[in-house]
This record gives structure tokens, C-alpha cells and sequence, in this order.
């Protein structure tokens, strides 16, 4: 059985002070759960606050984004020594945002995750097509080029310490949500492209979460197909009762 993963993405939100206030408040929730994986990503600027607070609890931190580069002059990067500094144990790499708006590639994405592997932290790479893509039938196509290019060179044995995060750039933000039907239809897709990678064991292994909208009122229906092992959080991370909430549905 592969253990629920649920991870918040909080993006550009919470000032320190609203962060702490935040991070206290799932602390006293969830803080204790440990039939669930559960990572907070703040941004850089609230990582050691967040990271002071859930210290002593079952909660884990993760970075928004690291650099493929260990140190050095790349004005505004953060490296992988900075994050490690700060108890961080998850990257989140290759989200459809950094593709966007910053034209990170999929060669770029994949020299993050094998730096992040090489360095013990925990990636959880992004994959997921958009509505254009959808709409023209290249869904499988989209994901699995963006699979196949993020893990090139990763080794079997490393698929337990890292996660693949199924995120259709058309359920991001927008409150639409690929059905369960449609979303365990793609990770089982993308399940099934890792045991042609690298065999069946590490395909089994492997967590593979869905993220989009998921909220308190469609988790349970989500996590409940075979191939989704937990959910990458936008919104619904930012406050307390509806992260809450999504977590004891992972229960």
C-alpha cells in the first residue's frame, strides 16, 4: 500500500506573519497525522518560520522550487545547501507555472529533480496538459513526453523518494475538476509509462497525486481510485479547515 501523500502549495501567498499563523493552525490539526504525509510548501521568505513551527510535529516543509545548480552567480536561485538548512525535505519542480511564466523546459526540469535526488531531498514533479492540449486529444502525448524528459536518468530505486504530481493546467485555479474517471484514467497512464521506464516494482512504488481544485467536498472521491495517492493543494492549502479537510479524506 502506498501511503497518502497530500501537499500545500501556498505559490506567492502569506506574508511570515500570516505563514506562522497558518503553519500554527494546521499544527494543531493535523500536526499529529501520521497515516498521511503531509508537506507545507510556503514561500522561500516563510520556509524558516514554517519549519521552526511544525519542527516537532508529523508535518514535513517543502520548497516551491530549487535550482539545478549548487551555488554561484544566479541572481535570485535558490540552492539546494539554502533548503536543506531549513529541515526542507520536498522540492516542488517543473509546475506548470514555472513552465509558463518562466519557460523552464523540460531538460532544465529534469537536471532539478536529478540534483534534488542526488542531494536527498524529495522531488515532486509536475506534469499535466493544457486545455488546448485536452481538446485536441494530446493529452497522453503532453504527459507523457514531460514524464519520459523529467525522469531521464533516474534510477529505479530512487522512484520511493520521489512523487509525480498529475496537475491539468486547465483544473488549476479555474475551480474545474477533471472527474475521478478522467484523472485515474491519466495516472494510471502515467503508472504504467514508469514501469515501461524503469519496471514494474518502482511503478508500483511510486506516489502519484492529483492536483487541480481538489477540495474537502471532492477529495474523498479522488483518493479513492487506485492510481491517486494523494493531491497537490493550491487554494484549498491556504486555510486551515479546507486543508484540514482534505487530509482526513486521505485518512
Amino acid at each position: 500500500m502506498r501511503k497518502k501523500i497530500i501537499a500545500g502549495n501556498w505559490k506567492m501567498n502569506k506574508t511570515i506573519e500570516e505563514a506562522v499563523e497558518l503553519a500554527n493552525g494546521l499544527k494543531r490539526e493535523v500536526g499529529g497525522c501520521t497515516e498521511v504525509d503531509v508537506v507545507l510548501c510556503p514561500p522561500f521568505t516563510a520556509l524558516k518560520s514554517v519549519s521552526d513551527i511544525v519542527s516537532e510535529s508529523q508535518i514535513a516543509v517543502g520548497s516551491q522550487n530549487m535550482s539545478s545548480e549548487d551555488e554561484g552567480a544566479y541572481t535570485g536561485e535558490i540552492c539546494h545547501t539554502m533548503l536543506k538548512e531549513l529541515f526542507v525535505r520536498y522540492v516542488i519542480l517543473g509546475h506548470s507555472e514555472r513552465r509558463e511564466y518562466y519557460k523552464e523546459t523540460d531538460e532544465w526540469v529534469n537536471k532539478k529533480v536529478i540534483k534534488a535526488l542526488e542531494k536527498n531531498l524529495r522531488p515532486i514533479l509536475c506534469v499535466g496538459e493544457t486545455l488546448e492540449d485536452r481538446e485536441s486529444g494530446n493529452t497522453e502525448k503532453v504527459v507523457e513526453v514531460q514524464v519520459r524528459e523529467g525522469l531521464k536518468g533516474v534510477s529505479a530505486d530512487a522512484y520511493t523518494e520521489l512523487v509525480i504530481a498529475y496537475e491539468p493546467v486547465w483544473a488549476i485555479g479555474t475551480g474545474k475538476v477533471a472527474s475521478a474517471e478522467q484523472a485515474q484514467e491519466v495516472h494510471a497512464f502515467i503508472r504504467g509509462i514508469v514501469k515501461d521506464m524503469v519496471g514494474a516494482e518502482a511503478a508500483d512504488a511510486v506516489r502519484i497525486q492529483y492536483g487541480g481544485s481538489m477540495k474537502p467536498g471532492n477529495a474523498a472521491e479522488l483518493l479513492s481510485q487506485p492510481d491517486i495517492d494523494g493531491g497537490l493543494i493550491g487554494g484549498a492549502a491556504l486555510d486551515v479547515a479546507s486543508f484540514a479537510g482534505i487530509i482526513n479524506a486521505a485518512k
